[in-house]
């Protein structure tokens, strides 16, 4: 009976994924349909707008150019989350753990797939009272998921209930 859930939980969870992984291709889409080679659209004066940016790196312009990089990096934490899903007994417990790893993975799969295609990832939120890095939906995906995974691990998992990743649990 756990198989059987945990089998639909996995399904649940691919199946988030695509349409997750969608949402950020096409809110992309659109960006380059309506931002690209245009002023920036404001939302909100000195503080929040639509800016369209073509990022060859990561956040505040670090690793300029580092495609194979960013794939082998976004290939090894999307290794390491089917295997942590995969490994994941089925209690109800894990559900946040699995959204988070959901989440992240989306976010990661999202960006790769512009990497992959275009050779940059495109970029246009931009928080202009901050001047904060211009993102996109796979970056807030990864962003919030990260942030909940640390304060899941910090305050809600214990070590044992992460046995099951280590090499020797079955």
């Amino acid at each position: 009976m756990h198989r059987d859930k945990k089998r639909n939980l996995l399904i649940i969870d691919f199946f988030t994924l695509i349409i997750l992984i969608f949402l950020d291709q096409l809110t992309k889409y659109f960006a380059v349909t309506n931002l690209k080679d245009k002023d920036s659209y404001i939302l909100a004066d000195g503080i929040f707008e639509l800016h369209y940016l073509e990022n060859r790196g990561a956040a505040f312009g670090m690793l300029q150019d580092q495609k194979v990089f960013f794939v082998l990096v976004a290939s090894i934490i999307l290794a390491a989350i089917v295997y942590i899903l995969f490994r994941m007994p089925y209690h109800k417990k894990y559900i946040k753990l699995h959204a988070c790893l959901v989440l992240i993975a989306s976010g990661a799969i999202g960006n790769l797939i512009d990497r992959i295609r275009l050779n940059y990832v495109v970029d246009f939120f931009y928080f202009s009272l901050i001047n904060f890095p211009i993102f996109n939906v796979a970056d807030i995906y990864v962003t919030v998921a990260s942030v909940l995974l640390v304060i899941l691990l910090l305050f809600v998992y214990k070590e044992e209930d992460l046995e099951f990743l280590s090499i020797r649990s079955k």
